[in-house]
């Protein structure tokens, strides 16, 4: 059950028609999806399969990498646009990912095999009912294959985040979401290892209209390389930060 966060600018668009029905949906042509990479040769042919798969060739995929294995080979064979980064970190690589593209909807995601591309068609289907950004919510069906600490920190950093913005959020890590382009261009982003939560608390501080939707999640394919405890200190400044930031703009 997909849940609304906030009231939003414009409630009457999220419950009733928008300019896009009007004037023609989005498609699967209007989507960009978009990831930052680094050493994921085992799990990105599988992600680029089954984007392509699930909107039959038709997004635009675009990588920010900066790995050392054959990543980024594997992406070309697949006619994905490739951006070389040197390693400056999570949010630097994922920041120049979401404001590449030119489609005016943007989707982000991991690449380590975890997130179900398949909820692309529901969440392109919640922009065109009007959404500014659609945020999976990883911790609704339990999220049973991310490890027990993680689960934990992630529903703290989440409990955290509702009360400091006064509105009641789920799931402020995932790396799965849908964005108008014209709000990732808006919005200053700041952050590197906490982007993911400022890509949420930012637009529910400003009124935006957001919505989460459960989505499943899998054992990643391949190891990680963010330390938890270092990480999430890290995303706890964060979340701190940009609330303070927001409270006093």
């Amino acid at each position: 059950m997909s849940t609304q966060v906030g009231h939003g600018r414009n409630d009457e668009q999220t419950n009733g028609a928008t300019d896009d029905e009007e004037t023609g949906a989005y498609t699967f042509d209007d989507l960009a999806v978009v990831m930052g990479t680094y050493n994921e040769a085992e799990a990105v042919g599988t992600v680029l399969d089954d984007i392509d798969r699930v909107t039959d060739g038709r997004a635009e995929v675009v990588l920010v990498d900066s790995s050392s294995d054959r990543t980024p080979e594997i992406a070309r064979e697949r006619g994905a646009t490739v951006i070389e980064q040197p390693p400056r970190g999570y949010g630097e690589a994922v920041r120049e990912a979401v404001l590449a593209p030119d489609r005016p909807v943007v989707v982000t995601t991991d690449c380590d095999d975890t997130y179900p591309m398949e909820a692309l068609p529901t969440f392109l289907d919640r922009i065109n009912k009007g959404y500014d950004v659609v945020s999976g919510d990883r911790l609704y069906h339990g999220a049973d294959a991310m490890p027990a600490f993680n689960r934990f920190g992630n529903a703290a950093f989440a409990a955290v985040s509702s009360v400091l913005l006064g509105e009641r959020v789920h799931d402020v890590t995932t790396g799965m979401r849908a964005y108008r382009r014209e709000l990732l261009q808006e919005i200053t982003w700041t952050e590197n290892t906490g982007l993911s939560a400022e890509l949420l608390l930012r637009p529910v501080a400003r009124d935006y209209d957001v919505v989460e939707e459960p989505i499943s999640y899998r054992e990643r394919a391949g190891e990680t390389t963010l330390d938890p405890i270092d990480g999430g200190i890290a995303i706890g400044k964060s979340i701190l930060s940009v609330c303070w930031k927001e409270w006093m703009s």
